[in-house]
């Protein structure tokens, strides 16, 4: 008791060996992180994206899509049974940054790929509420200009920087993977061989074109469709 009440009223005593328990606290559970190779448990299905891909993914940054959206299902039975299953922290792992969202103003995004069609997307962004009358989203007609492609294999290098596993191969197909995910006559063969499971099609309506609106809807269509949920379960995952 003496030994308490000598540091309770010595200030600085008090804060160094609080300093001292918190760091002890932090070492302990910060260190054994350093001894594994990553802390986010794979799942089989998750890719890198495409570069059409992450060209809409970057409009969808630059248009502050994410404060109205969220892209984070959570593990509650009202969320599952309206958007689907729960979040896995292995499908953001290569979001820089993720787009959980804190706010909800218009309905969860996680689970949107394959729910509505091209021909939806593209009406919804032209006049949202022609196809949800209480909707309070602007209209995103403008996306319809043409998408810069000429930095998108530097945007893929500097990814590949940053741990993301691009190879050089992906790099170099770059633009023309981007064409022809949007062209739905070209030869996609390369492009689904290097990611499988990606959406294809003429997204903004005219395969003579590659527009911004392609890249958003193709990032729409891809969120929540590369991972067979059918197979997870909470112990494969742990596995």
């Amino acid at each position: 008791m003496l030994r308490h009440a000598t540091i309770e009223r010595n200030v600085i005593l008090l804060a160094v060996l609080t300093l001292i328990t918190v760091s002890i606290g932090g070492i302990v559970q910060i260190v054994p992180l350093f001894t594994i190779e990553t802390t986010i448990e794979r799942v089989e299905g998750v890719r890198p994206y495409t570069p059409l891909e992450l060209a809409g993914r970057n409009i969808y940054l630059r248009e502050g899509c994410y404060t109205c959206h969220s892209q984070m299902v959570r593990p509650f039975r009202d969320e599952i049974e309206r958007y689907g299953h729960y979040s896995l922290a292995a499908e953001s792992m290569y979001d820089r940054p993720f787009q959980w969202g804190s706010k909800r103003t218009g309905p969860d995004l996680a689970r949107v790929g394959g729910k509505y069609s091209n021909e939806w997307h593209l009406q919804h962004f032209i006049d949202p509420r022609s196809v949800v009358p209480e909707s309070v989203m602007p209209p995103y007609g403008f996306l319809l200009r043409p998408l810069r492609t000429d930095d998108i294999a530097s945007h893929l290098r500097a990814l590949q920087r940053l741990g993301v596993p691009y190879t050089d191969e992906m790099i170099a197909n770059a633009v023309a993977d981007l064409r022809a995910q949007a062209d739905p006559d070209a030869d996609q063969s390369g492009l689904l061989a290097r990611y499988p499971k990606a959406p294809t099609g003429a997204f903004d309506g005219n395969p003579g074109r590659v527009t911004e609106m392609d890249a958003i809807i193709a990032y729409m269509q891809m969120l929540g469709t590369l991972v067979d949920f059918a197979e997870v379960t909470p112990e494969a995952v742990r596995q």
